[in-house]
């Protein structure tokens, strides 16, 4: 037997810094850079202090001690420049930030704060703080942060869930042509997370500007990262995905510097990613003022160590040994500092004079009142678009077109008519348009935006939002409706919630298509409609149009929206056919319902394959019933105008879902009828839907939990007895 060693060829190594690296900075940076470490830590003290007056609701995760490597890493970038943070990020956007507001050439020795710069450091803290003029309006608070500007795109506090959104500002950065950088920035903690290591993976594999930031401080809360991986060398993680990989020591403002120069260079030179591990240690636990020692995970002895190791410690002797800062300088720094800090917290405090204690000053926080405000947009950008329904169009103007066909048609000409759209999927690239055809000329006509993925939902949804974030219009493919739940978190943690979590007033323009494949026996992983769940989230719009004229119209609209977007596509639709204009750059209005058929014995609501289930029931129960194609299902998308107005003249209602009954709509539905339309229901409100079980792969098994024709005329005559 013959055994031969296999060896990473990626460069993979550790980056040390020496005098003669700190000798060849100029001394006004270095003069910077050690303002911005005092800043920092003056902040997250005066954070703790807060926290403890009671004028920080929620957590206060401190950096204290990580400062070095968020000054380090941000020398590098500027204001274009992305970046991202988990629950643990005050160091790394206030270093950003202040950056933004420091202009070139800036020297703390001679010059006065950068102008904008207290601004900027009020504006944290009151979000932290949760105040309205926060840069969120208090609504993200200290884990949720977001500020455009300065490019801080957005942090997330699921452990894993901001990486892939830098992955997308990457992609995006590519696809528009930028010359710009992103960095995600996540701990030790976080690597272990599989959408961690998904985007890495995508960022490789589509060469993306982007460095993977790991702040390895040795502990996950208190889990030690000897009890979380048995290969304690994190930056093997990147080397496995074929990323170059640092370690630096991340108490060294340059060797970090050093670290993200190689990385930047290495990335213009050749492309990226580069993955960066910066050995540091947090002072604090997890969240609050305490020591780990006194929560017993951490010993005296080990935090000692460590506090020796302080920048704040030995980065001023440093400078004094160049001859950057004396000991006035020193004191003149700090008391500029300290100032800043206070500034910002007498402006947003103040003593309360009946009790002696500090408080928020009156009007800061934000009004109840606005609680909802922000969730999504108002479709203002759809206004003067041209609006057509099947009925309007004249006979001459249309042709005959099968359901698939709409879909991959619709999509090619948004393409062609938006370069920013870029479809994101697995095999859609082959297999003449996808598994069900629905991307079919795709790949010929845009080979340089469509991104065929690897098997790895979270990741490429979250790579999407973050495109979507920073100027793409992303076309996610689902290629089962059951894999949108593989993706939850970007789902419904990211998308759903994000415009909301980050203050509103910006646009989420993305597209989810997810194929609903309930009857083929492919059995209860691969058959579900996820729509319902969704419905979940007001920050998501759902449609599910049923005939190939609104699925165009529909799309379109969707390619359009700033908001985003479910597409259920269900498979059973697909070789259906209908008139659809022979112009394609029509749109159907989101929110609005159509009557499918007519009638005035009872109003059934319905949606999908089950509209043309519904009129053949009818016509088998012998039922004048209306049919009414709900078409958007979100429900603060309801065209409630169209049914109220249906169930006044009908005084019945009957909701027809296919899907299985926990998963469905129609307890909601039920539920907003009643509460609008009480007076005028002359029955009960019936519910046809599948089984309580998903379908199985047994024949009739799956058609049994499957609602159908049959179960709906049934329904019907029971709602009509």
């Amino acid at each position: 037997m013959k055994r031969q060693a296999i060896r990473s060829e990626t460069e993979w190594f550790r980056l040390e810094s020496d005098e003669a690296d700190w000798a060849a900075e100029n001394p006004a940076d270095l003069a910077r850079w050690m303002e911005q470490l005092l800043v920092i830590r003056r902040f997250e003290e005066k954070i703790l202090e807060l926290h403890g007056q009671g004028l920080v609701h929620g957590p206060a995760h401190a950096s204290i001690g990580q400062e070095a490597g968020a000054v380090g890493a941000m020398s590098i970038l500027n204001s274009g420049d992305k970046i991202n943070g988990t629950h643990r990020a005050h160091h790394q956007i206030l270093a950003k930030l202040l950056n933004h507001a420091t202009p070139a050439g800036y020297d703390p020795r001679r010059d006065a704060p950068a102008a904008g710069a207290g601004a900027l450091v009020q504006g944290a803290m009151a979000e932290i703080m949760g105040l309205r003029t926060g840069f969120c309006g208090g609504r993200g608070g200290s884990m949720h942060m977001r500020h455009a500007p300065s490019g801080v795109v957005g942090s997330s506090a699921i452990i894993g869930g901001n990486v892939p959104h830098a992955v997308g500002y990457g992609l995006a950065d590519k696809v528009l042509g930028r010359d710009q950088i992103s960095v995600a920035f996540f701990g030790d903690g976080t690597l272990m997370a599989g959408q961690t290591l998904e985007a890495i993976n995508l960022a490789a594999l589509y060469t993306l500007p982007v460095i993977f930031f790991l702040e390895n401080n040795f502990y996950a809360v208190s889990t030690h990262v000897r009890e979380q991986t048995r290969e304690t060398r994190l930056t093997g993680r990147g080397a496995m995905f074929g990323v170059p990989s640092i370690e630096c020591d991340g108490m060294d403002v340059i060797a970090v510097r050093r670290a993200m120069q190689w990385a930047a260079e290495t990335i213009r030179a050749r492309g990226g990613p580069v993955f960066i591990e910066a050995i540091c240690y947090r002072f604090l636990h997890q969240s609050g003022p305490l020591h780990g020692s006194q929560l017993g995970y951490r010993s005296k002895e080990e935090e000692a160590e460590w506090r020796a190791r302080d920048p704040l410690l030995t980065m001023p002797a440093r400078l004094k040994a160049l001859g950057v800062l004396d000991d006035a300088g020193l004191v003149a720094l700090e008391a500029r500092a300290r100032a800043m800090v206070e500034d910002a917290a007498a402006a947003l405090t103040e003593t309360d004079p009946g009790a002696n204690a500090p408080r928020v000053r009156p009007g800061l926080y934000p009004s109840p009142s606005e609680v909802d405000k922000g969730i999504r947009g108002d479709l203002s950008e759809l206004r003067g678009e041209a609006f057509r329904e099947a009925a309007s169009v004249p006979a001459e103007a249309v042709r005959e077109m099968k359901y698939i066909d709409a879909v991959a048609a619709t999509l090619v000409r948004n393409m062609e008519r938006d370069p920013r759209i870029v479809v994101i999927g697995e095999d859609v690239h082959r297999l003449r348009g996808g598994v069900s055809g629905s991307t079919r000329g795709v790949m010929e006509r845009f080979p340089e935006r469509v991104f065929a993925t690897p098997i790895c939902e979270n990741g490429f949804t979250g790579m999407a939002l973050g495109a979507a974030l920073c100027g793409l219009r992303p076309v996610v493919d689902i290629m089962f409706g059951d894999f949108t739940i593989v993706a939850a978190d970007q789902m419904f943690n990211g998308i759903g919630k994000f415009a909301h979590m980050f203050g509103g007033g910006f646009g989420i323009p993305l597209v989810v298509r997810a194929r609903v494949n309930p009857g083929a026996g492919y059995g209860s992983q691969h058959s579900m409609d996820p729509s319902a769940i969704f419905a979940m989230y007001p920050g998501w719009r759902i449609v599910s149009p049923s005939t190939p004229h609104d699925y165009v119209g529909l799309m379109n609209s969707a390619l359009r929206c700033e908001d985003p977007v479910l597409m259920i596509e269900h498979q059973d639709l697909f070789q259906t056919t209908g008139p659809v204009p022979e112009d394609l750059d029509y749109c159907v209005e989101l929110g609005k319902a159509r009557i499918a058929k007519p009638g005035s014995a009872c109003t059934v609501l319905t949606y999908s394959a089950m509209v043309r289930a519904s009129e053949e029931a009818a016509v088998e129960a012998g039922i004048d019933a209306e049919v009414i194609d709900l078409r958007t299902l979100d429900p603060q998308g309801i065209d409630w105008a169209a049914v109220e107005d249906s169930i006044r003249r009908t005084n019945r209602v009957l909701i027809a879902e296919q899907t299985a009954r926990g998963t469905s709509h129609g307890a909601r539905l039920a539920q907003e009828v009643q509460e609008r339309c009480f007076d005028w229901l002359d029955a009960e409100i019936l519910r046809v839907s599948g089984s309580e079980s998903a379908p199985v792969v047994s024949k009739p098994l799956n058609m049994a939990a499957l609602a159908d024709a049959a179960k709906v005329a049934a329904g019907l005559r029971r709602l009509l007895a």
